[in-house]
């Protein structure tokens, strides 16, 4: 941390890079195949610092003199050389030297030249504990975790990716849980790098990881006994995949991973319902810290080939693990109907050979708050369809969101003609929830002011009222934002933007209405749903 201290150059200490000085070229072909500023990442150091993202009393905590060492698995395919090398002298800069073994590099097959001889030289001239192994053909993710762990020879397992750069001390918080208790698996709090520009970003803290019944990633409150000593460790019914440590032992006491998994996505949700469920306990550590490049990822709701993938993966742990809850995810989705899986015997008798608890058991020991955030059948909305102006009824409020957005602000443009069936930029439902949610129900419309005329944005849902709260007063037409002192949805006329400003009955612009209202349900707003 000392010597780090010190550095200055491009990207240092994690700082985001102006683009004026160092330009993206979306059509260039080191873009196309990475996803990321390639020419940028080849500019930053590949020994950069790192900003320090724990809390600070993280500092200051001892922990056992005696840990278990571990073999960190990296698997990569293609993966652009300086990302590679920093993931790479990331894990070897700030990790204890006494407690890592050995880094193994899983080759998934890759064919650029860099990641041929030139890598092995390279590892050869810097590390001494760090190997390659090379699969030879193409098996996916999944499968070339399993032969890093496999091949690994530590008391410990940890699988990370080839696109991280982990925090100070970021071990021996993960070590120590395990070394006390070998069925508990341990995961850091993930930190982001922005793809474009390489600058951390901090990530969600005090929250615990689970799904909604889309397979969705999302999030709840941390529960009340895990607030009395912030900085443990506390449980979380998901642990995500990018990074995860393990003792060998119970690793390979539950299976592994499914090697039936094709490619990312639902391997995080496979290996959490088996340990959980068949013995184990999932924790994220406060004190420890892994960033992670956000890629900018092609829209994969419009690669029917991947979507589809993916959601045989999704189907694969709906069958294996969910019993009749599986139903719920099913019924979100009619792909899921024409999507063969092939034998899973083998799984199904692991999971009895393991006497593994029951989905139901899980969802009301572990997720038990997930199941009322997010319920598996979910109560009528209040209202649907376009949200229209009655001061102009041409104008809908809109949104321009896409897939890898994660805030943006929300305007309006001219309404469709279908109005409780529009195009998903204009698709919106007041939900049980009491929140305007769009199309796909993860983004939520929210305000960040208390300002007149503040403007709206589009957020992930957080299940919290507050800013997302939402209430349409269907017989004086106004849509109020907030439980107290509540304002108003309006349109400013003369810029045709859309702001809440404080509520006025006269003003025809805040008059709004839905394609579809359940008169019903709203005069019913105050109740509480029960499951």
């Amino acid at each position: 941390m000392m010597r780090d201290a010190h550095r200055v150059g491009v990207g240092e200490h994690g700082k985001a890079t102006n683009l004026r000085r160092f330009p993206l070229d979306l059509q260039s072909e080191l873009y196309k195949i990475h996803r990321l500023n390639a020419k940028l990442s080849d500019i930053i150091s590949v020994n950069r610092s790192v900003p320090d993202f724990r809390p600070k009393a993280c500092k200051l905590k001892v922990y056992l003199r005696q840990l278990p060492m571990v073999s960190i698995i990296v698997t990569f395919f293609n993966e652009h050389k300086s990302v590679l090398l920093r993931s790479l002298h990331s894990l070897v800069n700030r990790s204890p030297p006494e407690l890592v073994k050995e880094i193994i590099l899983v080759d998934d097959f890759s064919d650029l030249n860099f990641l041929q001889k030139p890598l092995e030289n390279y590892v050869a001239q810097h590390f001494k504990n760090v190997r390659i192994l090379r699969l030879r053909q193409r098996s996916g993710p999944i499968r070339a975790r399993m032969a890093g762990a496999l091949n690994a020879t530590a008391e410990v397992l940890v699988f990370t990716r080839s696109h991280v750069e982990v925090g100070y001390n970021w071990l021996p918080p993960l070590l120590e849980p395990i070394a006390l208790n070998d069925t508990t698996v341990m995961g850091p709090t993930i930190d982001q790098i922005d793809g474009k520009m390489f600058g951390f970003r901090k990530g969600v803290e005090g929250v615990r990881s689970g799904f909604n019944w889309n397979f969705h990633h999302v999030t709840a409150p941390r529960l009340p006994e895990d607030l009395v000593y912030p900085l443990q460790p506390f449980k979380t019914p998901i642990l995500l995949g990018e990074t995860l440590v393990i003792s060998s032992k119970f690793f390979w006491q539950l299976g592994g991973y499914d090697k039936g998994l094709n490619q990312y996505g639902g391997e995080e949700y496979d290996l959490s319902f088996k340990i959980w469920m068949c013995g184990g306990e999932l924790y994220e550590a406060p004190c420890s810290r892994v960033a992670h490049i956000n890629r900018t990822l092609p829209d994969m709701r419009s690669d029917t080939f991947h979507r589809n993938k993916i959601l045989k993966n999704y189907k694969r742990v709906a069958e294996i693990w969910m019993g009749g809850y599986k139903k719920y995810l099913y019924k979100r989705n009619g792909m899921y109907k024409s999507i063969m899986l092939g034998n899973l015997e083998k799984q199904k008798a692991l999971r009895s050979k393991l006497n593994c608890n029951s989905f139901k058991w899980y969802l009301q020991n572990v997720a038990f708050d997930f199941m009322r955030i997010y319920a598996p059948f979910e109560p009528p909305d209040y209202a649907l369809g376009v949200i229209q102006n009655l001061g102009n009824p041409d104008f809908c409020v809109n949104s321009p969101l896409e897939s890898n957005t994660t805030s943006i602000s929300v305007g309006l443009e001219y309404c469709a003609d279908n109005s409780t069936g529009p195009p998903p930029s204009q698709f919106w439902a007041l939900t049980w929830h009491r929140d305007l949610r769009i199309n796909d129900r993860i983004f939520c419309l929210e305000t960040r002011s208390s300002k007149s005329d503040a403007t709206l944005w589009l957020y992930k849902c957080h299940n919290r009222g507050r800013n997302q709260y939402w209430y349409f007063d269907y017989k004086q037409k106004l849509l109020k934002q907030g439980q107290q002192n509540p304002r108003c949805l309006a349109m400013l006329p003369k810029t045709n933007e859309l702001v809440v400003s404080k509520c006025d009955n006269t003003n025809n612009y805040m008059h709004w209405n839905f394609g579809f209202v359940n008169k019903t349900a709203l005069m019913n707003f105050n109740n509480t749903w029960t499951f």
